[in-house]
């Protein structure tokens, strides 16, 4: 993975967590322990701390950036959606971030919250425990149910397992010119299914 010093210091990676190589960490930035952190997403720790906690994933695409004295911290087991960005703001314990989500600084996303993907968190929103935050700006539109919380650990548990698989198995190949026979498909690990509403 790239990852450079900046201004003496250097990214601390857990040696359980798995970084994909094309994923670029930049000066203060902490990765905890089963931390997944998806291609291309960028750390760029050169003014703020950004700390991910045990269990947490940071998926494809996604940005971490703050402003100076303030951590961009993902708490443990949080789950960041493709492409989401976090600026300067802190996502508690057990929440998730939607895809090409975004939130801002000062923002506090609620312990065990669920942001929708493609919404837009506004500085300095100071969010509650299990709301399901959906627009943008976002708003509360209802309490997350159980229901939304076994499918987001669901979710979770894929990454965390993610985590160790690509650990294990991924390496840099050159790509076939052809599909073999009976090519086999890939299964995760959870029973969990795409969360799709008519």
């Amino acid at each position: 993975m790239p990852c450079y010093e900046f201004e003496g210091l250097v990214p601390v990676v857990d040696p359980t967590a798995y970084v994909h190589p094309t994923a670029v960490l930049i000066g203060d930035v902490i990765v905890g322990p089963g931390v997944y952190i998806g291609p291309v997403a960028s750390l760029r720790g050169d003014y703020g701390r950004l700390i991910l906690e045990e269990g947490a994933n940071l998926q494809d695409g996604c940005v971490m950036h703050g402003y100076c004295d303030m951590d961009t911290v993902v708490e443990r087991d949080g789950h960041i959606g493709h492409g989401a960005i976090l600026h300067g703001c802190v996502i508690r314990r057990n929440a998730l971030v939607g895809m090409n989500s975004v939130v801002m600084d000062g923002a506090v996303i609620g312990e065990e919250s669920i942001v929708a993907a493609m919404s837009f968190v506004k500085a300095g929103f100071q969010g509650e425990a299990r709301q399901l935050l959906i627009g943008s700006p976002a708003k509360p539109v209802r309490q997350v149910s159980d229901q939304d919380m076994h499918w987001k650990g669901l979710n979770t548990k894929e990454y965390q397992d993610l985590a160790i698989r690509s650990g294990k198995t991924m390496k840099e190949v050159m790509p076939l010119v052809e599909m073999e026979l009976n090519r086999p498909r890939l299964m995760g690990t959870t029973d969990v299914k795409p969360k799709i509403s008519a």
